[in-house]
């Protein structure tokens, strides 16, 4: 329906590996959003692997499985979360049963809900790794998040390429709003590496923003809380610098979530850096302080100053438009020649009129930047203009300028809107030539009566399986140590055998795929995309 517009690969599709995005190629896709779960280490690897563009999550909500591979929502209540509709299961209360009892966990009963990943810590190595895009996670989300969020990482982004980094109190302030817009909990998720402990705290599924500290005292209007900060939290103690101030709102966190907490706005501040504390004052409306206890945990929720500062950042960045060099040549009787070039389009366009002597001034590199490179609510901003080609002293009507300028943005979009042209009937074709997606034909393929084929996981099964002759089974070892002798089994006993591949793939385990191809087994239960390219 649209050949000319670019395809990304979601990170619901799971490419997790360089063998994988091949396939992407294959379709025609240009970019791949990897999974959330590979480390900085793995995406460099991904990225040495293939030419392909990438996009990384890099703020927002995490999942308790791997990207695209959670099926619970769908499971349990036939919303699919790889179409957009999770349930979100993983924020619900869970008890951990081990060994068939209940393992008492105190308030700790969010087991599957993980913090938010903020990792503005890591957009450096991205950007040094060579990563096209950054992704921001914003479903359901307010326009004060997404634009607290646009503008924390665009500041840090513009820092990198100008090589003038951003102060700390700058960083703090971003990290801070961030925490407050929305966060369970800010961490860098999975991009240090396989943390869990870490990643999961445990004690509540929705927003909790910025912690402060703990209960030390309670008064008839007043609370005393202690400084402190949370281990493996990005966002904690960044109201250390930026003190509390009167009007925010706060929660008092007991450990029941699921239950009204007693919370409400702060009247009055007073900090003793000294003493290691803050004492919050509180009117009415205010919270209940008979309900508040000594050790409950306390997190300021809310800022009302933060929307209004929020779109303040957000206008000092500007229109980011797509950056466009110009560069203007011509001569008197000789129409004036603009040729404007934006990523990979370059376009030349012509005035229809010739160049005549100018009565006072004339066309000039500060006249031509004000025409030409007034360029509004068009997808280009002004990057350059060269006007050394331009004879001085010469005259063009302002209106013969701005048909120049119409001109060069027409064909500019046009061009960058067909420079990745993927024709359908090429990819197909492509398709059909591949070695990797042939149909090859089974040798079972005239059966006409169902088929029970057994999938055995330990030698136990296995030997079930062989003994009610099964004429087909399926291996799923999960380690490799044992698989060669069990497909030997099969073998042995003459009946037909198909190794399953793992589930996952990173970059660097392609090793997997090629020991199950060392085997020769009959068939292979692919299991992720590389191995559909790998087989």
């Amino acid at each position: 329906l649209c050949p000319a517009m670019e395809v990304h690969a979601s990170t619901q599709m799971t490419i997790s590996s360089p063998e994988a995005a091949e396939l992407c190629r294959a379709l025609g896709i240009t970019r791949v959003v990897v999974p959330r779960e590979l480390s900085v280490a793995d995406i460099r690897a991904f990225a040495a692997g293939t030419d392909l563009e990438l996009e990384v999550f890099i703020h927002g909500a995490l999942c308790m499985s791997w990207s695209g591979q959670c099926l619970t929502s769908e499971a349990w209540g036939g919303r699919s979360a790889n179409r957009g509709q999770c349930a979100q299961a993983c924020r619900l209360p869970y008890d951990l049963v081990v060994d068939g009892e209940v393992r008492d966990l105190g308030d700790v009963h969010y087991l599957l809900s993980p913090k938010d990943l903020a990792g503005l810590p890591v957009v450096r190595e991205l950007s040094e790794i060579g990563v096209h895009g950054l992704k921001i996670e914003g479903r359901q989300k307010g326009p004060t998040y997404v634009a607290t969020a646009t503008a924390a990482y665009r500041r840090f982004v513009d820092s990198i390429a100008s090589g003038v980094p951003l102060d700390r109190v700058t960083q703090q302030g971003d990290v801070r709003d961030l925490a407050l817009s929305y966060s369970r909990g800010l961490s860098t998720g999975f991009l240090r590496g396989v943390d869990h402990q870490g990643l999961v705290e445990g004690r509540f599924p929705e927003h909790r923003g910025v912690f402060v500290g703990r209960v030390t005292q309670v008064g008839r209007s007043s609370v005393r809380v202690s400084r402190e900060a949370r281990s493996g939290d990005l966002g904690s103690g960044t109201l250390a610098s930026a003190a509390l101030k009167a009007g925010m709102g706060v929660v008092f966190d007991q450990g029941r979530p699921e239950v009204d907490e007693p919370g409400g706005p702060v009247f009055r501040v007073e900090d003793h850096p000294t003493g290691g504390y803050v004492e919050l004052g509180f009117g009415r409306p205010g919270p209940d302080l008979t309900k508040v206890h000594v050790g409950d945990r306390v997190f300021v929720t809310s800022d009302p100053s933060l929307p209004k500062r929020a779109l303040a950042k957000a206008e000092t960045l500007g229109h980011r438009g797509i950056p466009l060099a110009i560069r203007a040549e011509g001569s008197l009787g000789a129409p004036l020649r603009v040729t404007g070039v934006a990523r990979a389009a370059e376009i030349t366009v012509v005035s229809d009129e010739p160049l005549s002597a100018a009565h006072a001034g004339g066309l000039d590199e500060a006249l031509l930047t004000d025409k030409l490179g007034s360029l509004g609510d068009t997808p280009f901003r002004l990057a350059s203009l060269d006007a050394a080609g331009v004879v001085p002293g010469l005259h063009l009507p302002v209106s013969g300028l701005k048909r120049l300028r119409r001109a060069l943005v027409a064909g500019l979009s046009h061009g960058l809107d067909v420079a990745r042209d993927v024709a359908p009937a090429g990819v197909l074709a492509s398709l059909a030539r591949s070695p990797a997606l042939v149909d090859v034909a089974r040798p079972d393929a005239a059966l006409t009566q169902p088929q029970i084929v057994p999938l055995c996981r330990t030698d136990e099964q296995l030997d079930a399986a062989l003994a009610l002759g099964f004429p087909e089974i399926e291996l799923d070892w999960m380690e490799m140590v044992g698989l060669g002798r069990a497909v030997e089994r099969v073998r042995a006993a003459g009946r037909r055998v198909v190794v399953a591949t793992v589930r996952i793939q990173k970059p660097g385990e392609e090793g997997y795929d090629a020991r199950i191809a060392r085997l020769k087994p009959d068939g292979i239960l692919v299991r992720h995309f590389g191995a559909l390219v790998h087989f």
